[in-house]
C-alpha cells in the first residue's frame, strides 16, 4: 500500500510540483495551501509523514503542526514525522521551526533528491 503524505505549502506551483514528482515516487499526496486546510485533512485521514512550509497566511506552519500533535495526542492517534521546507532559515520563525524538533528541515530552494531521501529515511521507498 502506497505511503500518505501531507503536503502543507501556499505556494500552488510548489504543492502541484511536489504532488506530481511524489505520486511518480508511488506516494499517495494530499495537498492544503494552508494550515487550517492541513488540519481539517488530519482529522479525516491518517498520514505516513507531513512536509510543512513554514511561513503560510491564515494559520502558519509552527502554529499548524502544534495544533496537528495536540490533536493527535488528544485523540490518542500516533504522531505523524514532519520534514519542515523553508525559505526563511534566517528569520524567528524558523527558529520557532526549529524548537518543534520535527524529523528534517529542507531549505528552500531545494534539489529533489535530498527530499527523497529524507522522505525514504522516515518511511521508506514506494517503488
Amino acid at each position: 500500500m502506497a505511503k500518505s503524505i501531507l503536503v502543507i505549502d501556499d505556494d500552488e506551483l510548489i504543492l502541484k510540483t511536489l504532488k506530481r514528482l511524489l505520486t511518480k515516487e508511488g506516494y499517495k499526496i494530499t495537498v492544503a495551501l494552508n494550515g487550517a486546510k492541513a488540519f481539517s485533512e488530519i482529522t479525516q485521514r491518517n498520514f505516513d509523514l507531513i512536509i510543512s512550509d513554514i511561513k503560510m497566511p491564515e494559520m502558519d506552519g509552527v502554529e499548524a503542526l502544534k495544533k496537528i500533535r495536540a490533536h493527535l495526542i488528544l485523540n490518542n492517534r500516533k504522531l505523524i514525522p514532519e520534514i519542515i521546507i523553508t525559505g526563511y532559515a534566517k528569520e524567528k520563525i524558523y527558529q520557532d521551526a526549529l524548537a518543534l524538533k520535527a524529523a528534517a528541515y529542507i531549505e528552500k530552494p531545494f534539489d529533489m533528491q535530498p527530499l527523497l531521501e529524507a522522505i525514504s529515511n522516515l518511511i521508506g521507498i514506494c517503488r
